[in-house]
């Protein structure tokens, strides 16, 4: 009996398997997830503001597979700009107007606000445009620093609107690669290209 319910269960192991192989799977798993419309891919990508750990390429890259390039890319830029934009107006509204007398005493936060004395708003706009640089730190540093807000929203705009284009274009090669392996190329020196340039800019910065 035992032996039977063991092999029952590796038949079921091997289709689950060869299933996650196949074209037709992950299509029907992204026409699902294509059909739960704009709010769900906006979250997704906002929610990555607040979880740095969470790859925000590969929720645009699953944004532009389920949604199409144009969609995939709004959906992925509104999500960002909002959970940017959140996470820069706590640390600035709430965090330095309420407990700045506290919180000014950590040594941390010092360190931040010399940090970002060194930056203009081109050196901003670079750190928005590199996908592999620490975004929650950017928003955490901006936010209790005394940098104008209106020039760091703007700023943040349009450089984090070149990453998810960039990383929409990525997630694009990614899903034409499934039918050519061709782009499986294009999407390597994508990924190597934006991982070099982003460790350059950290290391030039002192990041």
């Amino acid at each position: 009996m035992g032996k039977r319910r063991r092999k029952g269960w590796m038949c079921t192991m091997n289709f689950c398997l060869r299933q996650l192989g196949t074209l037709e799977f992950w299509e029907t798993l992204l026409d699902s997830f294509g059909n739960l419309g704009p709010i769900a891919p906006i979250m997704l990508a906002m929610v990555e503001s607040f979880f740095p750990p969470l790859p925000l390429i590969a929720i645009v890259a699953l944004n532009v597979a389920a949604h199409g390039g144009f969609l995939g890319f709004a959906y992925s830029w509104i999500g960002v700009l909002l959970g940017g934009t959140l996470m820069f107006l706590l640390w600035r509204r709430v965090v330095k107007r309420f407990f700045w007398k506290v919180a000014s005493r950590s040594e941390k936060l010092e360190k931040a606000q010399r940090w970002v004395s060194r930056f203009d708003v081109a050196s901003l706009f670079m750190l928005s445009v590199l996908p592999f640089t620490p975004s929650s730190f950017m928003h955490f540093a901006f936010g209790i620093s005394d940098f104008d807000e209106k020039r760091y929203l703007i700023t943040m705009l349009l450089g984090k609107g070149a990453m998810v284009a960039m990383m929409a274009l990525f997630g694009q090669s990614i899903v034409s690669s499934l039918k050519n392996p061709v782009y499986l190329i294009l999407a390597v020196v994508l990924w190597g290209g934006m991982y070099w340039a982003s460790k350059q800019f950290c290391k030039k910065h002192d990041i």
